[in-house]
């Protein structure tokens, strides 16, 4: 054998090589044995694939059996080399120089058509032999096994992520259509209808990508390695990434919004006839309120002398025509229809009744006026007892006038307020009066409280000392 162009190995050098490189080829051959238990590659082996998935395995699914024709030719010059080394157990000159060459040098023989990744000039033609170091031999296994690993991890880690999870939204989509179809909602005929048959097409379309095209989904934490190249960090580390999960996660949290809304519709075909019934209680309270209003009009036009007196209003038919349309949706299953108008209805419902307890409240402020007056004439007639001006001819004549004006059918409110008022009047010099007697004899109090305290007693109208 030619001697080698490099320096030659010590002895020591030669046995650290052997031992470096038998090394990498038992790690080299553990990474090859586990990638062909891979999972992923016998998925990828027996899959039809289409779009990126396709074009990458084209080209790295010749990687395995190539990495294995690569890794005899390692291991045959490996041997070669360690047969060398054994012929004496200190090596000559020659013996070094053929283990220098064999450990260092250009002396493994690969096809050229075997590495298809080595350097090619520009218009060059193929080489059918190439003669390569083993350690140039090394980096080119790496770099195909980088390129191998990449698809086959990815592709596992979308089969593994996705078709699980997408099966078990399709039994909640399927779970929810029958759920839809008991409430008659139906593609063409409610909108969650047509929601529930889009996203079965998503769900659908998206099996079927992670299926055939699971690198679709798939978004590497660097660039996929590429041939010719040696991959960043350790030759056989798995490749990182993440697996896209977003149409599914945008298909979940759609699907639970339509089941929500489904929910809203089984609780309000529950609720609905409840409801109804609730607008229909909320009318007839209002008509029966209007019904008093107008009676208490009648009642105040008898007994109040007034004429601005309001008008009640009629009942609201309007209402109970909506309230027939709405139990026609509710007959035929129009939930979509029929949520709002019950809305719409309990609102309107509510209002008529506020509006009929106004409109009595309005007709019968002259019978709380009048109520009011003679509870201030009675209040005003029990003072009169109590300052004892009750017998005075001139508080006799307005309380009397007051009663008469009060009592009188038709009542004059205004005149009666009047006569009130001047009641309340004719008691007041009394009530002054009473004040300034109750002022005087509150000082008297004071007075004696303060000779008490300075221990003197008032004697024939004097203050004696002691």
């Amino acid at each position: 054998m030619a001697a080698s162009a490099g320096p030659v190995l010590s002895r020591e050098e030669v046995d650290r090589a052997l031992a470096r490189l038998g090394a990498e080829r038992d790690a080299v051959e553990s990474a090859l044995l586990a990638l062909q238990d891979h999972p992923g590659l016998r998925l990828l082996d027996g899959a039809e694939l289409t779009g990126r998935t396709q074009e990458r395995w084209a080209v790295a699914g010749k990687g395995l059996p190539l990495l294995w024709a690569l890794f005899d030719r390692y291991s045959e010059a490996l041997a070669s080399a360690r047969a060398v080394r054994a012929r004496k157990a200190k090596p000559g000159a020659p013996e070094l120089a053929e283990l220098s060459e064999l450990l260092t040098g250009d002396a493994v023989t690969v096809p050229g058509g075997a590495v298809p990744d080595g350097p090619q000039l520009l218009g060059a033609p193929a080489k059918l032999v190439e003669r390569i170091s083993l350690d140039a031999l090394m980096t080119r296994m790496n770099s195909w096994y980088a390129s191998v690993l990449e698809v086959v991890s990815a592709a596992d880690a979308v089969w593994s992520a996705l078709p699980a999870r997408i099966d078990l939204l399709l039994a909640e989509l399927n779970r929810v259509q029958t759920l839809a179809l008991s409430l008659g909602v139906r593609a063409g005929s409610h909108p969650l209808g047509d929601d529930l048959t889009a996203l079965a097409a998503d769900l659908t379309a998206l099996r079927t990508e992670v299926r055939e095209d699971p690198l679709a989904l798939w978004r590497p934490a660097r660039v996929p390695a590429q041939r010719g190249t040696v991959p960043e960090g350790t030759a056989f580390a798995t490749p990182t990434g993440v697996v896209d999960t977003e149409r599914f996660d945008h298909a979940g949290r759609a699907l639970d919004g339509v089941r929500m809304e489904l929910e809203d519709v089984l609780r309000l075909r529950d609720d609905a006839e409840e409801r109804l019934q609730g607008v229909g209680d909320l009318l007839q309270r209002a008509d029966a309120t209007l019904a008093e209003a107008r009676r208490a009009r009648g009642e105040v036009l008898a007994k109040i002398a007034s004429s601005d007196v309001p008008a009640v209003p009629g009942p609201a038919s309007a209402l109970r025509e909506r309230i027939v349309t709405a139990l026609e949706l509710r007959q035929s299953g129009q939930w979509g229809r029929l949520a709002p108008m019950l809305d719409a209805l309990e609102d309107a419902a509510a209002k008529e009744l506020e509006r009929a307890r106004q409109s009595l409240t309005e007709v019968t402020q002259p019978l709380a006026v009048r109520a009011e007056l003679r509870g201030r004439l009675d209040a005003y007639k029990a003072m009169a007892a109590r300052l004892r001006v009750a017998e005075d001819p001139e508080v006799i004549e307005r309380y009397e006038k007051a009663r008469w004006l009060l009592w009188s059918a038709p009542c004059d409110l205004r005149a009666a307020a009047a006569a009130v008022a001047r009641f309340q009047q004719s008691l007041r010099p009394a009530q002054t009066e009473a004040d300034a007697q109750a002022g005087q004899a509150g000082q008297a109090g004071q007075a004696a409280q303060a000779v008490e305290a300075a221990g003197q007693t008032p004697v024939d109208g004097q203050v004696q000392g002691g």
